[in-house]
């Protein structure tokens, strides 16, 4: 994957309110996959507004940097990958197949997550693509249970020598051990952004970490979450939807995106 220049990489940090990194340490890993989360949205606009993903580092930095804008699991982690290489971490795409209702994974190349070998030969499990996940990266080789802000994480072998990744129990994601590169991902991206049988393409997100808990805007509902107590606001107007776009999310649109057949808040 190609790196990032000094001045896109400085541009990128102040992105997301993160210092440069003395050395790539499992706590600079740590420190950048939360402010990430922190400050770069969840989100599927673009399938919904018609705007292309183009799966290239240089794309998706300029996406996020540049317009200030969020992504789906491809756009995020494609990103923080060029990110992280670009201040010494060693960084290997995996593909991963979504685990669904009944045990079922998905498509291949469903889903794009990290590993990442920190300064002292460390490996991580970084993912800041999949929604509600982990706050910090898990350790890649680790059996037990790994306790995090966003649940108990568990990474368990699996046939044909995949991983499965576990929250709270529940499978998340069958994990393909193989070294991917980007433009591998590009069927699955344009299958999440055309199908109607994709969850993308089906509802319409914008959702960011925040301090306490979470804030979500799907069509005209936005939820926040602190702890476990979540509020529900049904914001009447578009221009109400827009301002809540830019105020929460520091997305700019100049128009709404249609919101999904049956699709609720």
């Amino acid at each position: 994957m190609a790196h990032l220049d000094h001045a896109r990489t400085d541009a990128y940090l102040a992105r997301i309110g993160a210092a440069r990194p003395a050395a790539p340490t499992a706590e600079a890993l740590r420190t950048l996959h939360l402010a990430h989360l922190r400050t770069v949205p969840f989100e599927n606009l673009s399938v919904h507004l018609g705007e292309a993903v183009t799966l290239t580092p240089q794309a998706l930095v300029a996406k996020l940097v540049d317009r200030r804008r969020g992504g789906f699991c491809y756009e995020l982690n494609g990103a923080f990958a060029a990110l992280l290489g670009a201040v010494g971490f060693q960084v290997t795409l995996l593909q991963a197949r979504g685990v669904g209702e009944g045990g079922r994974p998905g498509i291949p190349y469903d889903h794009l997550a990290l590993r990442v070998r920190d300064a002292r030969g460390g490996d991580w499990l970084a993912d800041i693509g999949f929604g509600t996940h982990t706050h910090f990266p898990l350790a890649y080789g680790e059996r037990g249970e790994q306790r995090d802000p966003g649940g108990t994480f568990r990474v368990e072998e699996a046939d044909g020598g995949d991983l499965l990744v576990l929250r709270d129990g529940e499978p998340q994601y069958l994990l393909d051990q193989r070294p991917r590169v980007l433009r591998d991902f590009e069927a699955g991206a344009w299958y999440h952004r055309t199908s109607p049988d994709s969850h993308f393409t089906r509802s319409l997100v914008c959702s960011l970490l925040t301090e306490d808990g979470r804030l979500t805007l799907s069509g005209h509902t936005l939820t926040t979450t602190h702890g476990t107590e979540r509020t529900r606001t049904e914001l009447p107007t578009d221009a109400a939807v827009l301002r809540a776009y830019d105020q929460y999310f520091g997305i700019v649109l100049d128009r709404l995106p249609p919101e999904p057949v049956g699709a609720g808040g």
